[in-house]
């Protein structure tokens, strides 16, 4: 597939873009295979450079036969509005941004073509080294160590001769557990949380106080417990030390998805944790509020930058 395919427009004049907090630019506008580029040929003004994976919607906005608005929703909450002064322009232009930041070939994809101008130093893959970068949370710290249990995002145990896996894809195949629990205890403890996601370590405050994240555990109906997902996370505290586990859930859903094999620590087995709800939104009702704001900045910087 060559990119020319997907390219009705590479090139129309007349366009004008309208940008958060900036002044309407009115240029040229260049479809590349990878980049939208946007240059009004004057020095001192601001050139747009998007890579079309930036790209998250495209809005067309037909002004009748005329001409057209082309909207761009970017990953990066930016929204860019191009006006384009022929109706055929605009439409082979919205045709071809979607085509291009809709590739489902990953090796088409811009890291895949790009050519540095330049000698490359250093590789890349080794640039950022997960242990290194652990290293620096539990430095002069006996608390705590660096496990390889979900190697290859899976963590496994050999029960009774025979080999189970609790495949964990959302976690990295570095984590940082309690120092005081052996591998074989959390992944104990993988088969006991909702998707394999055990409790680890994401925050330690130079004040010594700590955030792990978890999945909810598998109590079920019947109460299950676990033994060795208590003697993890009750390893965390030390005597007399109280901790929070903080429940997205509300109450009554986290009560419900004990009826569905899932559920909520039980106070009896986690005696040095309390257990509070701070419910937050499902994933669509962020979305809806996530679009509102973008979509209010928008405005409000049409209103500060007219047209």
């Amino acid at each position: 597939m060559e990119f020319a395919e997907l390219i009705l427009a590479p090139k129309v004049d007349g366009v004008i873009m309208h940008g958060p907090f900036h002044k309407a630019v009115d240029g040229t506008l260049c479809i590349t295979g990878h980049h939208l580029i946007l240059s009004s040929r004057k020095e001192g003004v601001e050139e747009l450079w998007l890579l079309h994976q930036n790209i998250d919607a495209v809005e067309r906005k037909p002004n009748g036969f005329l001409s057209g608005s082309v909207i761009i929703k970017c990953k990066d909450f930016r929204i860019i509005q191009l006006d384009i002064n022929t109706y055929e322009d605009f439409t082979n232009v919205a045709t071809s941004i979607e085509r291009l930041s809709s590739l489902e070939d990953t090796t088409k994809l811009y890291p895949f073509w790009y050519r540095p101008m330049y000698t490359i130093l250093e590789d890349g893959w080794t640039a950022f080294r997960p242990e290194t970068e652990y290293s620096k949370l539990i430095v002069q710290s006996e608390d705590w160590r660096i496990s390889y249990v979900n190697k290859d995002f899976s963590v496994r145990i050999t029960m009774s001769l025979t080999f189970v896996s609790y495949v964990c894809p959302t976690y990295p195949s570095v984590v940082i557990v309690p120092k005081a629990i052996d591998d074989e205890t959390v992944i104990a403890a993988a088969g006991f949380r909702q998707g394999g996601r055990f409790p680890v370590l994401s925050y330690k405050h130079e004040g010594g106080s700590i955030l792990l994240r978890s999945s909810q555990p598998m109590v079920g109906p019947n109460s299950k417990r676990c033994r060795e997902d208590e003697r993890l996370l009750n390893s965390v505290l030390g005597p007399g030390k109280r901790g929070y586990i903080i429940d997205t859930r509300t109450q009554a859903l986290a009560q419900t998805a004990k009826s569905k094999g899932g559920g909520f620590e039980l106070e009896m087995h986690y005696p040095q944790w309390r257990r509070v709800h701070k419910p937050i939104d499902r994933h669509n009702g962020l979305l809806e509020c996530l679009g509102k704001l973008v979509e209010g900045t928008f405005i409000v910087s049409v209103y500060l930058f007219p047209h």
